[in-house]
């Protein structure tokens, strides 16, 4: 008896420095309970796929005849490589798919073309826009070198 009398006021004696030591006489907070529940696995959402625009497809050259009177450089002020104009894989779209004019395209963008050839179906960028009674077109960069013409429908156009 004469021991836990000791304890007690021993713990009475050291209580009011632990709270200096320790800097808080608070208890530690109750560990959180965990529900435990089945485990459901929910399906994940559907990706719809992005929509196509259908376009007609044509090509052109950095040249004065078919661009302005400065042939090197984009409508959002890119320069063409003269010497490798296709290499860049840049376009021109028509102006009613730019948002500039209320489109849903802008200049920069990345766009996947479909329907032309394996030679010139792929990613491209847009970088310029066409004369603005043309619509629904989309016309692809190349160099007067590369011996490519064409004109073709039903082409597919897909923002990326």
């Amino acid at each position: 008896m004469v021991k836990n009398q000791t304890y007690g006021l021993l713990l009475l004696i050291i209580l009011p420095f632990l709270k200096e030591i320790t800097g808080s006489t608070t208890p530690a907070p109750a560990m959180p309970v965990f529900e435990h529940r089945p485990l459901t696995v929910k399906a994940l959402p559907t990706v719809a796929e992005p929509k196509h625009i259908d376009v007609d497809a044509s090509v052109y050259f950095p040249v004065e005849e078919q661009t302005d009177e400065d042939p090197f450089i984009t409508a959002d002020g890119s320069r063409i490589n003269e010497k490798n104009p296709r290499g860049h894989r840049w376009l021109a779209l028509s102006r009613n798919l730019l948002s500039r004019w209320g489109g849903q395209i802008e200049y920069g963008d990345s766009v996947k073309v479909e329907g032309i050839s394996p030679q010139l179906d792929g990613i491209y960028i847009v970088r310029d826009a066409m004369h603005h009674r043309i619509r629904n077109r989309v016309d692809i960069l190349v160099g007067p070198n590369d011996k490519i013409m064409g004109y073709w429908e039903d082409v597919k156009l897909t923002k990326l």
